[in-house]
């Protein structure tokens, strides 16, 4: 007889897994479901299943930043976001991603601003003394900003007559307090403010260097502080009589590759990983020709005037191409295409004004490189498609950047890849970062409204930063206030760091709470410590059982959070949901905590929060992780001398007092144990706890920052020092108050009711005691009158005899 196993059936799931949805700018219809919260934050929702091309391998281009300036707020929004997605992909979802960005090192503004940069520290150097020509200068390029800039803002009534702009200053100045006609301005020009004020401060200087006296205005100092208050309008001035001269292509090369530099200082102090592959368009500007020329060829573009255009009629009439996929209602948008072309480009080179341009002709003043229509240099779109083709091929899977990049940049991006391919999608998935504002205001560089990454960091750590955007959805616009980052991030952070542990007996280590992370390890540091020591008990009851359902369910919402394009809000709430709930019931259980539940939650949480950036360390750790990654090798002697020095001070105190067999020694060994844990052992951040009930006479051992130990410890002295004072006030009073009494004895009982104790004349008749016997007029004393006077002589003896035992010991 054959023997065989039972038939086996496959499981019926319960609950499927969620797959991942992406809110895509390609589609931007709602697919699927979606919540309420988001559907408040954004009009039209889309979430598209993410469904990679290759497998688990994710090919993914972000657009980089220009760089011509120090990084802002804009930067940190959208490449700490664009990390955060990015460590979702890989740390969480284990995607293998490719991620590429580019650096653009050559665009018009870093032209304009190196040669901006150059011709005015030349002129600086060159200006030796506060001459009337300096003047002259200054007033002209003042006079010519305010035609150019001011007046773009400003109605034609208000426009000063030319030649009679300083005239009519004085009235715009006034005009400008009024914060409704600024509005007005704003709304016809962005920059009005930011215009003004630079006219404002030139002309105030001006006004300086005109007034002063002759035997100064020759000082070289008068006349670098005229200049350097002038700045803004000299430097637009001396560019644009002077551009033609600057000719040295290291010029601009040096100011893109000082600013790269400080970038990727910024994104590394940001905890921005740093990209798989890094493009700069100054190293592919071949391959820009070639692709260049294989467009043309395709016939989407034509050469003018030694430029080439992007054809993008042709383009929208071939089959299966449709120009301006993400933003088809932009396409007749003559602000955005302009912007898009750049402040050196000619407005009316193409042959429509939607026409862009792939290659541009330079002028004098401007960087070039060799190409079939003469020198020139690569248009600003261009760069990203051949960069990213070269890399990535004929199509990508994510294509990211800020939202202000996706018309015209992103959709000309589209049109010129797909037109040199011949594909009718080059990518798949579109993500933007939504836009970020300051106190209500849109940022922008060019408005010069912005808070760069080195302020910031002076206010706020970059974790409390990363937690800001976490908490907002990606694609969503962010109002940046100090009223979030004190309230709503600082309350997330502390969701994490704190939890009051009520275990505790000594109270110096019990500052508000403890940190959630710092309580955890040192449970599971002395559960493991005493592993062996079972009470018998297996410590799972229904405590332990919802805590751990808690667990999955949240691990189960977590995903389903992340799998709703990139959920982040939600998914916090969870891990602080997770947190609390394990607060209480560590603070609940006692000595019948389950060690193992708690450390499961807590190290999960520390997980999802290092997947997010918020700290770095491995996967076992509990907690946030290192601040930063350590580098280099430790020096194993220089980290532990400190603590073995201090246990063998420990060990030679505890050893002579038992060699000295003092009376004392039990009493001077429990002082030298709490000197250890209250003196020696707080500058190196270890925290000896004090614990009650089954743990009594065990101390539960910390890591924690020395700096928290210390103002904790100091705290405690000072309330110590005060209750003392308190007590010594006390003291002191009752002392004097029984000074007082006692000093009201200096008198004998006998000499108590005679004057100048009393009233002369009060009394006329005495006992042998001292007693009164009759009043003045010599009438016998009433029978009540008689028995107080005898109650208060014998309370008056009572307190002589105490005065003079007093007197007699000279003690209180």
């Amino acid at each position: 007889m054959s023997v065989q196993q039972p038939p086996w059936r496959l499981p019926e799931q319960i609950a499927s897994e969620p797959v991942l949805k992406i809110y895509n700018s390609l589609t931007r219809t709602k697919v699927g479901s979606t919540t309420f919260y988001l559907l408040l934050l954004i009009a039209i929702v889309d979430q598209t299943e993410f469904v990679p091309r290759d497998g688990r391998h994710v090919k993914w281009y972000n657009c980089g930043p220009t760089v011509y300036d120090a990084s802002h707020m804009g930067h940190a929004r959208n490449y700490v976001t664009q990390d955060i997605l990015r460590r979702i992909m890989t740390d969480y979802f284990r995607y293998d991603v490719h991620f590429v960005m580019n650096i653009t090192d050559i665009d018009d503004k870093i032209i304009m601003r190196a040669r901006q940069n150059h011709l005015f520290e030349k002129f600086r150097s060159e200006t030796t003394s506060l001459t009337p020509e300096l003047l002259t200068r200054v007033s002209s390029a003042w006079s010519s900003h305010v035609r150019t800039k001011v007046n773009k803002g400003l109605s034609t009534v208000d426009r000063p007559e030319e030649g009679k702009e300083e005239v009519a200053w004085p009235l715009l100045s006034e005009k400008f307090q009024d914060k409704d006609w600024r509005q007005q301005c704003l709304k016809r020009d962005e920059k009005f403010d930011m215009n003004f004020s630079s006219a404002a401060r030139t002309l105030a200087a001006l006004h300086i260097a005109q007034s002063l006296s002759s035997d100064v205005q020759t000082s070289l100092g008068a006349a670098q502080q005229l200049i350097d208050e002038s700045r803004d309008i000299l430097s637009q001035a001396l560019d644009s009589e002077l551009c033609a001269t600057v000719t040295d292509p290291a010029i601009p090369r040096s100011l893109a590759a000082f600013w790269e530099g400080q970038f990727f200082k910024d994104m590394a102090r940001l905890r921005v990983r740093e990209p798989d592959i890094i493009t700069r368009v100054t190293e592919y500007v071949p391959e820009i020709v070639s692709f260049v020329e294989k467009i043309i060829k395709n016939g989407y573009a034509y050469e003018a005037e030694g430029s080439v255009y992007f054809d993008t009629k042709a383009f929208d009439d071939a089959d299966g191409h449709d120009y301006a996929k993400l933003e088809p209602w932009s396409k007749g948008n003559r602000e955005l295409l302009e912007d898009g072309e750049g402040a050196l480009c000619k407005k009316s080179g193409g042959r429509s004004s939607s026409d862009f341009a792939l290659w541009k002709a330079s002028k004098p003043g401007e960087p070039s490189w060799p190409s079939p229509w003469g020198p020139g240099r690569p248009g600003w779109h261009i760069e990203c498609s051949v960069m990213a083709s070269a890399i990535l091929g004929d199509n990508m899977d994510i294509h990211s950047g800020g939202i202000d990049l996706a018309f015209p940049h992103h959709d000309n991006e589209l049109a010129q890849s797909e037109a040199y391919h011949e594909c009718g999608s080059w990518v798949n998935y579109f993500i933007h970062t939504g836009h970020l504002h300051i106190e209500g205001l849109k940022m922008s560089k060019s408005l010069k409204n912005f808070i760069t990454i080195d302020e910031i960091l002076e206010k706020h750590t970059a974790r409390q930063l990363r937690l800001a955007f976490l908490s907002q959805l990606w694609n969503a616009k962010v109002d940046f206030s100090e009223s979030m980052m004190t309230g709503e991030v600082r309350g997330t952070e502390q969701t994490f760091n704190v939890t009051v542990y009520r275990l505790l007996l000594f109270p110096v280590m019990l500052i508000v709470g403890q940190n959630f992370f710092t309580v955890v390890k040192a449970l599971v540091n002395q559960a493991r410590a005493d592993f062996t020591n079972s009470d018998g008990r297996h410590h799972y009851e229904s405590p332990e059982r919802d805590l751990t359902e808690l667990f999955h369910e949240s691990q189960s919402k977590f995903r389903a959070s992340l799998c709703d394009s990139f959920n982040t809000p939600v998914a916090l709430d969870i891990l602080r949901d997770l947190v609390s709930k394990t607060n209480v019931y560590i603070n609940s259980r006692g000595k019948n905590l389950n060690v193992s539940v708690v450390e499961n939650c807590a190290r999960w949480v520390g997980q999802m929060l290092r997947m997010f950036g918020l700290g770095e360390g491995e996967n076992a750790d509990i907690g946030w992780g290192q601040d930063e990654q350590l580098s280099g090798s430790i020096n194993k002697e220089e980290v532990l001398m400190p603590y073995l020095r201090q246990l063998s001070s420990f060990r030679d105190g505890v050893r002579r007092l038992a060699i000295e067999k003092s009376p004392t020694a039990l009493k001077d060994i429990l002082a030298l144990c709490d000197k250890l844990r209250d003196v020696d052992l707080i500058p190196l951040g270890v925290a000896l706890d004090d614990q009650e009930g089954k743990d009594y006479g065990q101390a539960l051992v910390k890591l924690v920052s020395p700096a928290d130990l210390i103002r904790a410890r100091d705290e405690k002295r000072a309330q110590a020092e005060a209750k003392l004072a308190k007590k010594a006030a006390s003291v002191e009073a009752e002392r004097l108050k029984r000074q007082q009494k006692l000093e009201k004895g200096r008198v004998p009982p006998g000499e108590y009711f005679k004057p100048p104790n009393v009233e002369d004349g009060l009394y006329s008749t005495w006992d042998n005691d001292g007693i009164p016997l009759t009043d003045k007029d010599g009438k016998e004393l009433s029978k009540n009158q008689a028995k107080k006077v005898r109650k208060d002589w014998e309370a008056q003896r009572k307190l002589h005899e105490e005065y003079l035992a007093w007197k007699e010991s000279d003690t209180l």
